[in-house]
């Protein structure tokens, strides 16, 4: 349910506005306005069978909310721990190479250590990640991005954004259907943690432009194509455009937990969750644990 945010009004706002609020993080919250987000703006309905379709997932709670997930494993999920967070079960949806959908339950779920329940993502101090282990593996459709391998974002790079989320506000019967579009990095944004900044690459967040919507949480950002896929980020939250007319709260800015700073504390922690046998406690973890980590009974 990505967390999306909308910039009020500014006189005179251009592109230099935006780099200068950029540069001032108090500047930039100050122009913020949380609201709840979830899909791809401006993206393009994926139809290829070898295409991203065979990385991202849906990410469902019982509680009706909806986020998405990158696949790292033949049995697990990457995706924003704000996603799964509540008390409540939570089931991934997949579609396979004919694109019908394909559900599996998830039994656990460990948090990133400094990941800090009760904030919001934008006011969240620390990471917003976590790792669902799933009820079986997911089978030969799909391919898993491996996160030893993630790239790191430099500013003027072009990525790829994919969900499962709306593709524009108030437009609920557009959620559930994968989308993606091109985004390129503005850089890194230090809030009340670290994110890099990702928009539309000729828009920058000035005007409604691509980027998420309600949704879009815990999807990925990747560069690469079909076959060749590089994990570089997980989606956190996002914010309307600077010059937004009917205040929105998509098509902005989209921030994103860089995968590269974490990937460490992610291969083990998968590790972890791989020797997870069914009923088993989560005991004595190679990777630093969370209070918030969960197990299903």
């Amino acid at each position: 349910m990505t967390a999306l945010f909308h910039f009020g009004t500014l006189a005179r706002g251009h592109v230099e506005s935006m780099k200068a609020a950029m540069r001032c993080p108090l500047a930039l919250l100050a122009l913020l306005l949380p609201t709840a987000a979830d899909a791809v703006t401006r993206g393009q309905v994926t139809r290829d069978p070898n295409g991203v379709r065979s990385s991202v997932v849906r990410v469902e709670s019982s509680r009706g909310e909806l986020c998405s997930g990158a696949v790292i494993a033949p049995d697990l999920v990457l995706t924003a721990a704000h996603c799964v967070i509540d008390r409540a079960h939570y089931r991934i949806v997949a579609v396979d190479r004919a694109f019908r959908p394909r559900t599996i339950r998830a039994v656990a779920a460990a948090m990133h250590p400094a990941f800090v329940a009760g904030t919001t993502p934008r006011t969240q101090p620390g990471v917003d990640l976590a790792i669902l282990k799933l009820e079986r593996p997911l089978g030969p459709d799909f391919v898993p991005l491996d996160p030893r391998f993630a790239g790191r974002v430099v500013e003027g790079q072009p990525v790829d954004i994919a969900g499962f989320g709306v593709s524009g506000e108030g437009r609920k019967g557009t959620a559930r259907i994968l989308r993606q579009a091109r985004l390129v990095s503005l850089g890194p944004l230090q809030v009340a943690n670290r994110v890099v900044v990702v928009a539309d690459e000729e828009r920058r967040a000035v005007l409604p432009g691509a980027g998420a919507c309600r949704g879009d949480s815990g999807g990925p950002i990747l560069t690469g194509g079909p076959g060749g896929y590089q994990l570089l980020g997980i989606v956190s939250w996002s914010s309307g455009a600077l010059r937004s007319l009917d205040g929105s709260a998509c098509g902005g800015l989209t921030a994103v937990t860089p995968v590269a700073e974490h990937a460490g504390w992610i291969a083990a922690r998968a590790e972890d969750l791989r020797r997870l046998a069914p009923g088993q406690a989560t005991a004595a973890p190679r990777a630093p644990a969370s209070p918030f980590d969960w197990m299903t009974r």
